[in-house]
């Protein structure tokens, strides 16, 4: 491009005008060289998958440093067994601590507040065994490491939040996708209740709105969100196993929004119809709009 033209270019993009068919295919072409900002993956093999997922978004080292301590936030929040799509599948969180040793962190934690039991949760949904044979550590949340954390959402204020959530060098949130019987669905942004101590309840008279005042603190390095089973009824807990669909899908990002958006789709609806994900991206906390992102599907 001569430098007259790229001087165009920039003035145009800035202001927010069309671009000239030509410098816009050169504008389509350096989006296409950063990568997608979304992955889907599909395979019968989850470690794979996942694998797979985190390789076109450039690797695991692109997120995770030598040395790091990584925290890995999964959904374990009943006492439910994988098969019932209530709780990340063990296999996702598993693959992922496996993918950050490789990259090179000196240790990754895995930690949840359950509504049930926590070391029963940790137990029946399986991500107790498949963090011991990662070499990942299983957190039993401590009631002494909670912090007020200054919010000032339209929601909330300030609220007790996990502290190694922010000691932590990276953060990665594994949620899985299912039905809510509040929020309609719950993925990557409705995840983050699992840090909050005081008292939940309150946050789902106004659930919407809270979330985002969290999103607004909480920005992790990537969301792969669990799709190898969605729970498609009675969520969030699930009933029988006719409420679970397979996919054999993860959605990997690094936009917790635009994560989100997607995931809707998985169950027939728009990202625009959670009120999470729509108001986040009024806010500008991420991209609603999945038109606009460049989306790489494999198979694998």
């Amino acid at each position: 491009m001569k430098r007259r033209d790229f001087l165009k270019w920039t003035a145009l993009s800035s202001a927010g005008l069309a671009l000239p068919c030509g410098l816009a295919a050169l504008g389509r072409m350096a989006h296409a060289a950063r990568g997608p900002d979304l992955v889907v993956a599909r395979g019968t093999s989850t470690p794979q998958t996942v694998r797979a997922a985190l390789d076109a978004l450039g690797g695991m080292k692109r997120f995770v440093a030598a040395g790091d301590v990584v925290v890995l936030k999964p959904n374990i929040g009943w006492d439910r067994a994988p098969q019932y799509a209530a709780t990340t599948n063990p296999d996702v969180v598993g693959a992922l601590a496996k993918l950050c040793y490789e990259a090179g962190a000196k240790k990754v934690r895995i930690f949840d507040n359950p509504v049930n039991d926590a070391r029963r949760c940790y137990r029946q949904s399986g991500i107790a065994d498949a963090a011991a044979a990662a070499g990942a550590e299983m957190v039993y949340m401590d009631g002494r490491k909670y912090r007020d954390v200054r919010l000032d959402g339209k929601a909330l204020k300030s609220w007790p939040l996990y502290g190694e959530i922010f000691e932590a060098d990276k953060v990665i949130n594994v949620p899985v996708a299912k039905t809510h019987g509040l929020s309609g669905l719950t993925l990557g942004m409705k995840n983050w209740m699992g840090i909050m101590g005081g008292a939940r309840f309150r946050v789902h008279q106004r659930l919407d709105e809270s979330l985002v005042d969290l999103v607004r603190v909480i920005r992790p390095a990537l969301t792969v969100l669990d799709a190898v089973r969605i729970l498609t009824a009675n969520g969030p807990t699930g009933g029988d196993l006719s409420d679970v669909k397979r996919l054999d899908t993860v959605v990997a990002g690094t936009d917790q929004v635009a994560v989100d958006s997607f995931g809707a789709t998985l169950f027939g609806m728009k990202g625009s119809e959670i009120g999470s994900v729509r108001l986040a991206a009024n806010a500008g906390l991420g991209v609603m709009d999945l038109s606009k992102l460049q989306i790489k599907r494999i198979g694998v």
